[in-house]
C-alpha cells in the first residue's frame, strides 16, 4: 500500500516537473527562432536530444530489451510527437499570434479526455470533467486578456494547423499510456528522439538545397546564447519531458497528466515576472486560481480513494 502510494507520488512530481520544464521552454524558444530558421532549430534540438538519451545505452548503463517488432509499435508514438506535432505548431504559428497559439495549446486535455474516454476506456466523474474545463478556461482567460482578443477567424490556415497540433500531442499521450506500462521511459524516448531528428533533418537539408544555403546550416552553433538554449531545449525540454511523462503516463491516467499542461502557463507568467520583468495584472492571478482549481479537481478523485484505502 505504501509503496502503491509513493509510486503515485513520484508520477505526480514527474507530472509537475514536465509543465516546470514547458514553462520555461518558452523563453529559450524565443532565442533560438531569432537566430535561424524553425526547421534547423527543430534538427539541431532533437540532435542534441537524440546524443544525450544514446550516452546511457552507448555506455551500457541502460540496455535495449526491444525488437524490431517493438520497435515499430513505438514508431507511431513519434510520428505523433515530435514529428506531427512540431510540425503542425511550427507552420501554423507563421499566420497565427502567440495569444491563439496559447488558446488552442490549452485545448489538448479536453482532447485528451475525449480520445482516452474512447481508446482506453478511461471514466471521469463529472466533477473531474468540469475541473477539466475550468483549468482550460484558465488558460484560454490570461491568453484572450493579455492579447486583447480571442481567435482570428481570418487565419484559419494557421488555426486550423494548431488545432492538428493539439489533436497529435492528445493523440500521443493516449498512445503513449499502454507503451510505457510496457517499455521503459529511455527506451520509448531514445525512438521519438531519432524520429524527430531524422524527419526535421531531412526537411531541413531540403530546404537548404533548394535555396542553396547549406553553408549556413551550422553558422547558428557558433552563438554561445544559441547553444545554451539548444542544450535546455534538446536535453530538459525534448529529452526530460518525455522520460516524465512516460513515467507519469504509465502510472496514471492520460487525461489526469494531460492537464498538468496548463501548469506551464502559469510558469511561463512567472519566469515572465521573474526573468523579463512582465507585469502581472489582476487576470493572471484569477487564471491562475482557476488553472490550479482545475488540475486539483481533475485529479481529486484518484487522490481522494488513495487515501480512503489506506
Amino acid at each position: 500500500m505504501k509503496n502503491a502510494k509513493r509510486t503515485n507520488l513520484a508520477a505526480y512530481m514527474a507530472a509537475i516537473a514536465y509543465a516546470v520544464i514547458i514553462g520555461f521552454s518558452f523563453l529559450f524558444v524565443k532565442l533560438t527562432v531569432t537566430a535561424t530558421h524553425p526547421l534547423d532549430v527543430l534538427t539541431h534540438r532533437f540532435f542534441i536530444g537524440l546524443i544525450a538519451v544514446a550516452i546511457p545505452f552507448l555506455f551500457g548503463w541502460v540496455h535495449l530489451r526491444f525488437s524490431l517488432s517493438d520497435l515499430w509499435r513505438i514508431v507511431p508514438l513519434g510520428l505523433f510527437s515530435p514529428v506531427l506535432f512540431f510540425a503542425f505548431q511550427t507552420y501554423g504559428l507563421i499566420n497565427t499570434s502567440s495569444s491563439e497559439a496559447g488558446i488552442i495549446q490549452a485545448t489538448v486535455p479536453i482532447f485528451t479526455l475525449i480520445l482516452a474516454s474512447y481508446f482506453l476506456k478511461e471514466r471521469t466523474s463529472l466533477i473531474q470533467k468540469l475541473s477539466l474545463i475550468l483549468s482550460v478556461a484558465g488558460v484560454v482567460l490570461i491568453f484572450v486578456m493579455k492579447g486583447g482578443s480571442g481567435l482570428n477567424t481570418t487565419n484559419l490556415g494557421g488555426i486550423s494547423l494548431l488545432l492538428f497540433s493539439a489533436l497529435s500531442f492528445a493523440g500521443y499521450s493516449v498512445l503513449a499510456r499502454p507503451l510505457a506500462k510496457k517499455y521503459a521511459p529511455m527506451e520509448i524516448t531514445l525512438i521519438t528522439m531519432g524520429m524527430g531528428f531524422i524527419v526535421f533533418m531531412t526537411a531541413s537539408l531540403v530546404r537548404h538545397t533548394a535555396a542553396g544555403t547549406l553553408s549556413t546550416f551550422f553558422q547558428p552553433l557558433t552563438q554561445p546564447a544559441y547553444v545554451i538554449a539548444l542544450l535546455y531545449l534538446g536535453v530538459l525540454s525534448s529529452v526530460g519531458t518525455t522520460l516524465l511523462s512516460s513515467f507519469a503516463l504509465s502510472r496514471l491516467e492520460a487525461f489526469k497528466v494531460s492537464v498538468f499542461s496548463n501548469l506551464s502557463t502559469l510558469i511561463s507568467i512567472m519566469a515572465g515576472a521573474l526573468i523579463l520583468k512582465e507585469h502581472i495584472t489582476i487576470y493572471h492571478l484569477i487564471g491562475t486560481m482557476m488553472i490550479i482549481a482545475g488540475v486539483l479537481g481533475t485529479n481529486k478523485k484518484q487522490m481522494h480513494s488513495k487515501t480512503s484505502r489506506m
